[in-house]
Order: C-alpha cells, then sequence, then structure tokens
C-alpha cells in the first residue's frame, strides 16, 4: 500500500525523488538519504566523552576532512615526547608483546620489533571472538586499531558522543554492542539474551553533514544524508573509502533501528536528482581502494626506522586489500563487473562489432551506461515516460510514492501574496505545465482515478480529458504537448486488459471497399462502420444526448420552447428528463467549468417561459373587471386547463432541481479542493437553484391562488345549504361526486379538480400534500370567518342551523378521506369543526356550562371567538346568556381587543422536497413520445453540426440498416 501521508520539511528541490530503481542500487552515493531539517543537530549539545572525566565544548572544524579517528600507531621508542604519549595511550589501551615477528611498523614502548596486539580495556574477549567470517592469521601484523566517536543522537542526557575501539575488522553490530553499554543501555552485561535484543533495536548508521553558518563558536552539526550501515560491515574501513568535500563533516550516529529504517525510506525518494550541493559519496578517482589501504599498510610512514621486507610486500597488501573490503563494496564490485560483461556483450552484438576493437571503457562513460540499466519497482504503481520536454533533465520512470501523485511544475509561490506553491510530487518544466496540473489516484483499490486540473491540457488515450476517469495498466496520458506516460501497476499481477485500448481494434484488417481509404486509423472503423455507428445513437433508446459546447444555446431552447408550446404528446416529466440529460452530458463529458453556466442559462429559460405563462393566465382572467361587466367565476374545468401549464413547469422544475442538487454535490466532491474557481462554480450553481426555486415558488402560488378564487364563490354553500332536503338519502363514505347533495357539488368539484391535475402532471407527493393543505386552510378560514360574520346581524347561531352545518361538512370530510386527503383535512378544519360543535350542543346542556369548562372542550378557539359565540347564540325571546358565560377579569382583556376573524397571513409555508430525483435516466427509454422527442433532438444536433462543415463535406443522417 502507497503511504497517503505528505512530507513537510525540506525544499522542494529536495522533497521529491524521480530516479529510477536501478540508479539507486547502481550509485554508492545513492545509498544515503536526505534527512529533513526538522529533527534535532546532534552537534548543538556539548561534546562529552564517557573514555575521560573532561568536558569538551569545542566545536567541529568548518571543514573536517572524514570523522575524526585518533589512531594509536607506531611511536617512537626515544624522546620525553614519546614517553608522555606512551602514558596517555596506556590510560585507554592495554599493550603486551605477542613474541610474534614479522614485518611491520616499529612497536611501541616495551614491544620492540614484533607486531602489537591491541584491545579494549573492556571489550577485548568480545574483539577476539567477533571475527569469524575471516580466520585469523597469526603470521601477520594486526593493523592498529583506532577510536572511533559514536553520537548518540539524543539517547543520553549530557553526552553528545562516546569513544570506543575499532579496529579494522570490527563490524557494525560489534561497535554497536560497544557503544550501547557505553551509554548504559546494555540488556544485560553477561552478553545474554537481553543483550542481543537491545543490539538488535539499534543500528550504526553513516551521516554526513555540514556545520552551521561560519561564526566563532558556531559548531552546531546539520545532517543531510544518511545511510544505515550493515551488520557486518566495517566502519574503520568504510570511514576510508571516501573523503567529504570542505564544508562537509562525516560521523557516525547511534539510532534506533525502525527509526534508522523509517528516516533512510522516508527520505529516499527526496534526493536531489542533478545532486547540486551536496558532495560526492563516491570514492575519489583518484584514489583506488586498493591504493587507499594496501599501500599505506605496506610502506612505512617517514620516521619510523623500519620497513617491510620485499619479499612480504605483495602479499601483505593483498592481505590488507581483502581486509579492507566492506561487505557492501564487495557486493558492489561483483554487480559492477556483471554489468561491465553485459555491455561487452551487447556491444559485441552491435552491427560492426567484429571490426571493431573494444578498448577499455571510460569511468565517466561507465557510469553513464550504468544509470542506463533501470530495474522498474515491483510494488508501486509508475509512469514509463515515452516523450519527454529536455532529455537531459527527464527520467525514464516516475515512480508514484503516495495513493496521490500529482503532477505540476511547481515553483517558489503561487503568486498571489507570497503563498505557498501548491504540493507536487512530479516536476515537469514544459511550459504548458500548470502549477498543478494532474492528479493521480492508486490506493490498494483498483482502477486508479486521474482527474485534470483545470484548463489543464490533459489526454487519455488519445482522448482529450476534461473530468476525471478510470486508468488502467498500459493507459497513455499525455500531459501538454510534450510529455506522454504510459502508466503501469504491477500491483495488478497481470490482471488488466489483454490489449490496451488505444491500440485498434482490429490491427492488420483492411476494411472493404472504398472506406478504406476514410477509415479511422485510431480505432480501426472503416467509414460504413461509423455511419452504422452513428444511425444506432440517433435512433437508439439509450438515454443519452451528446452536444458539443457551441450547439448548447440552441439545444435548450428548443426543448423549453416545445415544453412551453405543449407540442407533442410528451410525458409529464418529459422536459425535465432531456434537460437532466443536458445536465448529466455536461457533468460528464464536458469541462469542469461548463456545468455551472449550463444550469445559470437553463434556469434563465425556464424562468422566462414561466413567466410568460403567468402573463397569458392574468390576461385572461383579470383581477379588476371593467364597470358594467359583470365577473364571471371559474368553473373546476376551466381552472383546470388555465393551471395546466404551470403545474407541470412546478412539476418539472422540481425534479429537476434535486437532479441538478445531485450533480453539484458530485462536483464539488470531485472537484480539486485547491482549485481558486471552484468557489465560483459554486455560486453560480447556488444562483442557477435559487432562480429554480423561485420557480417553484411562483408556479405553486399562482396555482393555489387560481384554486382559492375558484373555491371562494362555492364555500358558502356549505353554511345555507339543507342536505336533509325531501327524497334525498345521505351518501356514504367514499360516494361518487354526482350522489353528493347539490350545495356541495361545487366545492368538491373544484377538490377533485385539484387532485386530478397533480395526478396528470405527476406532481411531487410533498407538493400535493402542501397544495391541498393550503386549499383546506384558506376554506377552513373562509368558512369560519362567514360563520362569525353571520351571527352579528341577523340570529344564525341556533341548533338547527348548526347541525345542517355539521352534517355538510361530514360529508366533504368523508368525500375527502375517500380521495385519500382526509388525515390533512381534518387537520386544517379543526377549528371550524370546534365552532359548529359548540353551536351543535343541546341547549339544555349548554346552559348548564360555565366558562372555564366551554374553553376546555374547544380549545382551538380564542377567547374572543368563544365569547362571541355565546353571545350572540339564540336563547330564545327576551333570553340573555348567563352570568356562568362571563369571562373572569383575566382573559376580559383578550376578550375585548381579540380578533374573531381568522387571518389568511398565517398560511402553512413552502418546503421544497428533500431526497433523490425520481428522473430514471438508466435504462432505455420505454416511452414512445420520449424516444421520438429524443431522436428529433439528436438530428436536429447533426444538421447544426452538419451547417458548420463545407457543401461537399455535408451528409445526410444515416440510415439504420433494417434488421
Amino acid at each position: 500500500m502507497l503511504s497517503g501521508e505528505r512530507k513537510e520539511g525540506g525544499s522542494p528541490r529536495f522533497g521529491k525523488l524521480h530516479l529510477p530503481v536501478g540508479l539507486w542500487i547502481n550509485s554508492p552515493r545513492k545509498q544515503l538519504a536526505k534527512l529533513g531539517r526538522r529533527w534535532p543537530s546532534a552537534a548543538s549539545v556539548k561534546s562529552s566523552s564517557s573514555d575521560t572525566g573532561s568536558r569538551s565544548s569545542e566545536p567541529l572544524p568548518p571543514p573536517p576532512p572524514h570523522v575524526e579517528l585518533r589512531r594509536v600507531g607506531a611511536v617512537k621508542a626515544a624522546g620525553g615526547a614519546s614517553g608522555s604519549r606512551a602514558k596517555r595511550i596506556s590510560q585507554l589501551f592495554r599493550g603486551s608483546g605477542t613474541g610474534t615477528t614479522g614485518s611491520g611498523g616499529a612497536g611501541g614502548p616495551g614491544t620492540p620489533g614484533g607486531a602489537q596486539r591491541w584491545a579494549s580495556e573492556k571489550k577485548l574477549p568480545e574483539l577476539a571472538a567477533g571475527v569469524a567470517p575471516e580466520p585469523p592469521l597469526a603470521t601477520r601484523a594486526t593493523a592498529p586499531p583506532g577510536v572511533l566517536k559514536i553520537f548518540g543522537a539524543g539517547l543520553a542526557s549530557g553526552a553528545n558522543y562516546k569513544s570506543v575501539l575499532a579496529t579494522a575488522r570490527s563490524t557494525a553490530r560489534e561497535l554497536v554492542a560497544e557503544a550501547l553499554e557505553r551509554y548504559g543501555l546494555a540488556g544485560s552485561p553477561g552478553g545474554g539474551p537481553g543483550e542481543s535484543s537491545c543490539v538488535d533495536a539499534f543500528a550504526l548508521c553513516d551521516a554526513l553533514g555540514r556545520p552551521a553558518a561560519a561564526g566563532v563558536g558556531s559548531g552546531e552539526w546539520r545532517a543531510e544524508h544518511l545511510r544505515v550501515l550493515g551488520d557486518s560491515e566495517r566502519p574503520l574501513l568504510v570511514q576510508e573509502l571516501w573523503r567529504a568535500r570542505p564544508g562537509w563533516a562525516r560521523r557516525f550516529e547511534l539510532r534506533g533501528r525502525e527509526e534508522a529504517r523509517r528516516l533512510e525510506q522516508e527520505a529516499f525518494g527526496a534526493a536531489d536528482s542533478e545532486g547540486t550541493g551536496a558532495p560526492s559519496w563516491r570514492p575519489q578517482k583518484n584514489r583506488s581502494r586498493a591504493a587507499s589501504g594496501g599501500a599505506a599498510l605496506a610502506s612505512p610512514g617517514p620516521g619510523t626506522g623500519s620497513g617491510a621486507p620485499a619479499g612480504s610486500g605483495g602479499k601483505e597488501r593483498s592481505e590488507n586489500l581483502s581486509l579492507r573490503r566492506s561487505v557492501s563494496e564487495l557486493s558492489l564490485q561483483g554487480r559492477r563487473r556483471r554489468q561491465q560483461e553485459r555491455r561487452q556483450q551487447a556491444l559485441s552484438m552491435a552491427p560492426g562489432a567484429a571490426d571493431a576493437q573494444i578498448g577499455p571503457a571510460d569511468p565517466g562513460d561507465f557510469d553513464q551506461l550504468t544509470q542506463c540499466l533501470i530495474q522498474a519497482p515491483s510494488n508501486r504503481p509508475y509512469f514509463l515516460l515515452l516523450q519527454g520536454y529536455q532529455d537531459a533533465q527527464d527520467f525514464v520512470v516516475y515512480v508514484m510514492t503516495r495513493e496521490q501523485h500529482v503532477f505540476g511544475r511547481g515553483g517558489n509561490s503561487s503568486g498571489r501574496g507570497g503563498s505557498p506553491a501548491p504540493y507536487v510530487d512530479t516536476f515537469l518544466n514544459a511550459p504548458d505545465i500548470l502549477p498543478r496540473h494532474c492528479t493521480v489516484r492508486a490506493g490498494p483499490e483498483h482502477p486508479a482515478m486521474v482527474r485534470p486540473s483545470r484548463g489543464a491540457p490533459v489526454t487519455h488515450n488519445g482522448c482529450l480529458l476534461l473530468r476525471e476517469a478510470e486508468l488502467h495498466p498500459g493507459d497513455l496520458l499525455g500531459l501538454g504537448e510534450h510529455f506522454l506516460f504510459m502508466y503501469k501497476d504491477p500491483r495488478t499481477g497481470g490482471s488488466g486488459p489483454a490489449r490496451p485500448p488505444w491500440l485498434p481494434a482490429r490491427p492488420g484488417a483492411t476494411p472493404p471497399g472504398p472506406g478504406w481509404a476514410f477509415s479511422c486509423r485510431l480505432c480501426g472503423r472503416g467509414l460504413q462502420e461509423r455511419g452504422e455507428a452513428l444511425a444506432a445513437y440517433l435512433d437508439g433508446r439509450e438515454p443519452v444526448l451528446r452536444f458539443r459546447p457551441r450547439e448548447e444555446e440552441a439545444l435548450l431552447g428548443e426543448i423549453v420552447r416545445a415544453a412551453a408550446a405543449g407540442a407533442g404528446d410528451l410525458p409529464p416529466l418529459g422536459p425535465a428528463t432531456l434537460l437532466a440529460l443536458c445536465v448529466q452530458h455536461s457533468a460528464r463529458e464536458l469541462e469542469l467549468g461548463h456545468l455551472p453556466r449550463l444550469l445559470g442559462r437553463l434556469a434563465r429559460l425556464i424562468k422566462e417561459a414561466v413567466w410568460e405563462k403567468i402573463k397569458e393566465i392574468g390576461d385572461r382572467q383579470p383581477e379588476n373587471h371593467p364597470e358594467g361587466v359583470p365577473e364571471v367565476p371559474l368553473t373546476p374545468e376551466a381552472v383546470s386547463v388555465e393551471l395546466r401549464p404551470l403545474m407541470l413547469w412546478m412539476a418539472n422544475t422540481t425534479e429537476l432541481l434535486s437532479f441538478v442538487q445531485e450533480k453539484v454535490l458530485e462536483m464539488e466532491k470531485e472537484a480539486d479542493q485547491e482549485d481558486p474557481q471552484l468557489c465560483n462554480d459554486l455560486e453560480l450553481c447556488d444562483e442557477a437553484m435559487a432562480l429554480l426555486d423561485e420557480v417553484i415558488m411562483c408556479t405553486f402560488q399562482q396555482s393555489v391562488y387560481y384554486l382559492t378564487k375558484t373555491l371562494y364563490s362555492t364555500l358558502p354553500a356549505l353554511l345555507d345549504s339543507n342536505p336533509f332536503t325531501a327524497g334525498a338519502e345521505l351518501p356514504g363514505p367514499g360516494a361518487e361526486l354526482g350522489a353528493m347533495p347539490p350545495g356541495l357539488r361545487p366545492t368538491l368539484g373544484v377538490f377533485q379538480a385539484a387532485l386530478e391535475l397533480t395526478s396528470q402532471c405527476e406532481l411531487h407527493p410533498d407538493l400535493v400534500s402542501q397544495t391541498f393543505g393550503y386549499l383546506f386552510f384558506f376554506s377552513n378560514a373562509s368558512l369560519l370567518n362567514s360563520l362569525m360574520e353571520r351571527g352579528q346581524g341577523r340570529p344564525f347561531y341556533q341548533w338547527s342551523r348548526a347541525v345542517q352545518i355539521r352534517t355538510n361538512l361530514d360529508l366533504v370530510l368523508d368525500w375527502l378521506q375517500g380521495a385519500g386527503l382526509g388525515d390533512i383535512a381534518t387537520e386544517f378544519f379543526r377549528k371550524l369543526s370546534m365552532a359548529v360543535n359548540l353551536l351543535c350542543v343541546p341547549r339544555t346542556s349548554l346552559l348548564k356550562a360555565s366558562w372555564s369548562s366551554l374553553r376546555t372542550d374547544h380549545p382551538t378557539l380564542t377567547p374572543a371567538q368563544l365569547h362571541h359565540l355565546l353571545s350572540h347564540y339564540q336563547l330564545g325571546p327576551g333570553r340573555g346568556p348567563p352570568a356562568a358565560w362571563d369571562p373572569p377579569p383575566a382573559e376580559r382583556e383578550a376578550v375585548d381587543t381579540g380578533d374573531i376573524f381568522e387571518s389568511f397571513s398565517s398560511h402553512p409555508p413552502l418546503i421544497l422536497p428533500l431526497g433523490s430525483s425520481r428522473l430514471r435516466l438508466t435504462g432505455p427509454v420505454t416511452d414512445d413520445a420520449l424516444h421520438r422527442e429524443l431522436r428529433r433532438l439528436r438530428r436536429l444536433l447533426w444538421d447544426l453540426e452538419q451547417q458548420e462543415l463545407p457543401a461537399n463535406y455535408r451528409h445526410g443522417p444515416p440510415v439504420a440498416p433494417s434488421p
């Protein structure tokens, strides 16, 4: 699994790695990975040696040639200076003569003419027993050991480094064990399992860095590179293979093994490919590895007074040379020898190789050939460069080190107020590459996804890529006009497509007939096949409507115009379906910024069409009629015809708005969150959706206005008509409209017309409920106000009239219950039912009731309304209301100041439906009328495309062959 963490710290130059894996195997200096500046400086702590009782605060020298190594070699036999030096050395080492004769330098005091045997005061048995890989040579002089500083990197407080004894045969594991004992971190002094586990938890690291800025006493260490030494490597020999450049310093550090490996792996991709400013970690070309070790040991130093015998110099040089070779060096030499053999073999197979004589390869030329041996990674996706911009700077393999890989030009800042530049994994220097050009996501789940940034030219298998798409192994990814990559993912294990999708479908096949001259070389289709495919699209039933941005305005205008004119026999939600196909094509196929513009244009066209329709209805149904012209009330049939276009637009706009909301959410998730144009696009989408909201509100308002206007003239019959006419029987629940009493038919006719209209227009169920809720609210308020008004002038509040009103109201509620609207009607007619129930109470029972009991039995009536009904109730000639009906002093003010009429402004608010759209854009189109309209629009787009071509290039719409 690729790491999705984003590396912080370090400059962009050293923060990315685009070197092929093969280069890291064959280049020794690439084994050292760069450390970020976030790690604490090891030299910021004062130096402290555990071997002596004194502390040293001296800073590191500015250009140390190599790690400080105190060599204890041949000591002069005479002189007071040499004697004092021997005393100082004796504090660290114990020397004894072995009695073995051989060639070597002069010994120290007490060991004249013989090879000295050096050992640590504490670790002599371990040093003697730790040389298992190489048999002891009793006849050879042992190279003198040295004191090596190992920095603890914060292992112990107050101690910056510890000095340990190291010989040419000392391995890194042995030095780690000794250093841990010096730091007091050894598990068991006896060398038991505890010590072994403690040693396994740490590793010796070869660190390279430079001191801080020049200044007196400023010896702060700044580590730049790090390499973990193997357990069998010889640190004393490794440090002599090469020397640091001036201005750089080198030292050994002791770190936790897991921490060291993590630092090395994290910074593996952060090394600079050009190596600018970094020292060479390769051995100097003018110093061979053999001369760096064997010659120094074979020849005595000046002033030693003795030298190597002539007969044993070559043998000792060979032995010392083998001693100085570390495991990594031997592995590297074997690898280079095999590469040289392959190179010789490749050159021998070249044309003219038999006549040409191959001489010794130039070291510089060998390095270049070594870098050409590239081995692709086996556990990470990568991109293979097929075409680049600058051959000297471009690499062949670009490895994905994170789940999300970003291609871009990069830079110091984004140019807006000095804000930081966007994070980029792979830097491409072509002029047409954007700072953040393209993003590839390759997680553990396949396939990978590629998403271009806004305005970035990206091609996928030769086709322009505008939206996020799947990226399969073998696909071609073009960035700009210069870069072309092939995506590879070795984790798939060959599960990708057998043939790349960009290859011809029929390689080698020759299309029959003259169509071969016009065949598409990319997909292998001939002219006849292309015509058949186009005919299948024009006449097909797939819910797809393809168009170019230049044809968008004409297409949207045609759809809206046909819907407004009511042309054809489209299904009720046909216009919304066609417009949703346009939105879907823009969201999937066109550029990111096209969808907001399309939504804005679409919303404006719908608003203009609805406004025009409202104006037409208003002209036919004016609010103010001329004087002398009686106003003709609207019939249910007439209002149904007038409101059908508005109800259709309300239904279509509601479904279209839900679909648009889904697409906008998908666009926001898919878009790059760092895209500066994303906020502008979302604002444009919000404006378009606000226009659609306004259209829904306006159509709803106009619809309920004309319905309530029709109800206003029919509702008074509920208070005046007598359902108990001679010879008439009361209908039961669920009766037809014709079976209802004549006084109730006009009102129920309006309810039935509204119910049929919402059903025919396929209005959303939530809007249907709210439409009838508003109608019932208006009916309740209108009837209650009429009831309150009629009781003031004449005797109206009496038991017989109340029974008739109660019966009419029960018949209306029963009919609405049969139509599926009983719950809504019961809720909104509650106050009118309470008022009528009060009037239906028998006179004797009503006279016994008190104000408090009546308030409790009729809670929906206000004190003013209850007092109005009781004060105007007809008890008989000359009888007034009893004193028990008088309101208490606490409610007297509410009775006097309260309004007895219901306000029409307290209607319930319109709440737009939530949830997914009911439009189904999957599967074939089954409605024949919608299919005919879809075919007409496709051919319209074909005609618009042909009109742009010259006359001799135009073609008529192809006809699909008969089956």
